[in-house]
């Protein structure tokens, strides 16, 4: 190996042993050709595939660290990332899908304000919602969604989400959300693989309150505990690294308005280091 490879991954390495918190951008993705080439069969082989390659590139590229160690250590590879100028921003639609992995609601505004700094805008035009959903043999509730919804809530009347939506809410469900929130769902997601036609009752409800139906093929839970880990371990080579936490995953895409184009789409993620 390089020795000067070798050293800049060494600082690397020392830089994730003294953060508390790992926030990864990886970039967008249309631009990263090492990704273009791969055709993963999931969203979640896609996003193993983007943490492993954004923290080779970005240990590769370390410069040697100051004395100063940051608690929150920023990923990144700043030529890969495609901030929008506020010249093109009306042409462009920004949608984002936040899954996320702990209920910590402050994950939702911490989330969103990572991804207007890292993109340049003050405001995204939707926000679809994956809550954590409790274990398997627990039905969903509102309860269970509510305080994610304030949240974003809060968020519409600060102007930082122009619209909100949900993900896998049956019509019960749905209607329960319309009827408590102020801000009001502007689109569900159904996953497909789970019902192959819309649910009727879903379809009706949407269509009289204007809700937008879409399609998606996320899993349940986008990464596991163990793939998050096992990713990071293979980006940094580093099998002793320290035992890592997902508290979110935001996906985002640029798409241009007229031509219904995909300009940009990317991973945000945020990780916290266990407690030993």
């Amino acid at each position: 190996m390089d020795p000067q490879n070798s050293n800049m991954d060494s600082e690397a390495k020392m830089l994730l042993s003294h953060a508390k918190t790992l926030r990864l951008h990886t970039g967008n993705l249309v631009n990263r050709s090492r990704l273009k080439k791969k055709c993963p069969c999931s969203p979640s082989e896609e996003l193993q595939d983007c943490i492993k390659a954004t923290l080779t590139d970005w240990s590769s590229a370390t410069k040697p660290a100051s004395k100063d160690f940051p608690d929150t250590l920023d990923c990144s590879i700043p030529q890969a990332t495609d901030a929008i100028t506020p010249e093109e921003r009306e042409e462009l639609r920004v949608t984002v899908k936040l899954f996320l992995c702990e209920s910590v609601q402050s994950s939702i505004r911490d989330a969103v304000e990572k991804v207007c700094q890292t993109l340049a805008v003050s405001q995204l035009d939707s926000v679809i919602i994956a809550p954590t959903w409790p274990l398997e043999g627990d039905s969903q509730s509102l309860a269970h969604l509510q305080p994610a919804w304030e949240e974003l809530e809060a968020l519409v009347r600060s102007q930082q989400i122009a619209a909100i939506g949900t993900s896998d809410l049956d019509k019960d469900l749905m209607e329960q959300l319309y009827n408590w929130a102020q801000v009001k769902p502007s689109s569900n997601q159904v996953n497909l693989a789970s019902c192959c036609v819309m649910p009727p009752d879903l379809t009706a409800f949407a269509k009289e309150f204007d809700i937008q139906l879409l399609t998606h093929n996320d899993p349940k839970e986008l990464m596991s505990a163990a793939t998050f880990q096992e990713a990071v371990q293979e980006g940094t080579q580093d099998l002793n690294i320290a035992d890592w936490r997902l508290q979110w995953v935001l996906r985002y895409s640029i798409i241009v308005k007229s031509r219904g184009i995909i300009k940009a789409k990317g991973y945000l993620v945020s990780a916290r280091k266990a407690s030993p």
